[in-house]
């Protein structure tokens, strides 16, 4: 049975290897298989900095196992306290159940109580999954970047997505 759960410190060994395991199974993050390249301290004060904040972590979980993310960052700088980041994963193993769905609708909700105007997130252009559950949840595009990412040297263009509360 698939849970959803804020994230607490104790996860971040467990998350580290989850995004080590992500970063092999797609192409679509800005990381690969290196993960973040970041200590399990490191890790521990980051989510700590959640907790502490006006952001948002979210874990999904198969019993143990942690099988997706969102994570709603919002920006700190004053002028800029209005907006969030926007970051989500699934492993591979349960891409289309619905767990990204799920992770974006419990973030959303959580996110409409933290005076949030707008949440952004860079898509790549060719992730049309991906762009179709932004776009349920009444994300935008509002350009293509393109070269935003370059990954064995070749460039792919991302889409600047914004969702205004």
């Amino acid at each position: 049975m698939i849970t959803y759960r804020d994230a607490i410190i104790q996860d971040a060994q467990s998350f580290l290897t989850f995004l080590e395991q992500i970063g092999s199974e797609s192409d679509n993050l800005t990381f690969g298989q290196e993960g973040l390249g970041i200590t399990v301290e490191q890790e521990q004060d980051y989510i700590q900095s959640i907790i502490d904040s006006n952001s948002v972590m979210l874990l999904a979980l198969d019993g143990n196992e942690i099988i997706g993310n969102i994570n709603i960052n919002v920006l700190t700088r004053n002028r800029l306290k209005h907006r969030a980041e926007l970051s989500i994963t699934v492993k591979k193993a349960y891409w289309n159940q619905g767990i990204g769905t799920e992770l974006m609708k419990q973030a959303l909700s959580q996110s409409k109580n933290k005076n949030l105007e707008v949440i952004s997130l860079e898509v790549r252009s060719d992730n049309k999954s991906a762009i179709h559950l932004y776009e349920k949840y009444g994300f935008t595009k509002i350009r293509t970047f393109p070269k935003f990412l370059k990954i064995d040297n070749e460039y792919i263009d991302c889409d600047l997505m914004n969702l205004y509360l």
